[in-house]
């Protein structure tokens, strides 16, 4: 063959060095992007295995981990429909257990679920579950137990320093004040200042 049956060959054959190959490209792309999501998933499954956490927290924890919303949003949506990521549930768990084990009042208990982004209606629901009766009777527990590590005060300084522990417990001030008076019933004091 000669060199210019050579370079007449070469001028008619396409270069496919230089043109893109878009198949391969694609494949590139729809593997990162299933990567990315399996990487979504694990980051979320993991998170949830430790602790309760609402879906805007896991949003803003994979967007710390680099992870664009476009890939995660839609594995957040599938975990959600499967009942893995619960707002309702998690709202309803919290409000039990820092009522119940915390000892914490309404208003501190919806504190926390308005920091963790969870929807107002949920609240509203968690909250309703906790009876006024419970709440009385968890801040009476708490009085009393804690009206013991204030012996040594007088009656005023004690009345003060308890109503100051229930109030940042998130009780409301008829609740700290009957639980007060409960507290103060059954400890018999010497001195100082009686508010009755």
């Amino acid at each position: 063959m000669s060199d210019t049956a050579d370079a007449s060959h070469t001028a008619y054959a396409p270069n496919t060095a230089d043109a893109p190959n878009t198949a391969d490209e694609s494949g590139a792309e729809d593997e990162e992007s299933e990567r990315l999501a399996r990487k979504a998933s694990g980051v979320t499954i993991r998170q949830l295995a430790r602790r309760g956490m609402s879906r805007w927290e896991l949003e803003q924890l994979l967007t710390k981990r680099e992870i664009a919303p476009e890939v995660f949003a839609p594995e957040l949506d599938r975990l959600e429909a499967m009942g893995v990521i619960d707002d309702a549930s998690l709202a309803a768990t919290l409000a039990f257990t820092q009522h119940s084990r915390k000892g914490l009042g309404r208003s501190a208990i919806e504190l926390d679920l308005k920091r963790r982004h969870i929807a107002p209606e949920l609240i509203e629901e968690a909250l309703a579950d906790i009876a006024d009766e419970d709440e009385l009777e968890r801040a009476t527990e708490l009085a009393v137990k804690r009206i013991g590590q204030l012996s040594s005060y007088d009656d005023e300084t004690a009345r003060r320093r308890l109503h100051g522990f229930l109030a940042r417990k998130g009780y409301d001030s008829s609740v700290v004040r009957q639980a007060m008076d409960a507290a103060f019933a059954t400890r018999g004091r010497r001195g100082g200042v009686r508010f009755q």
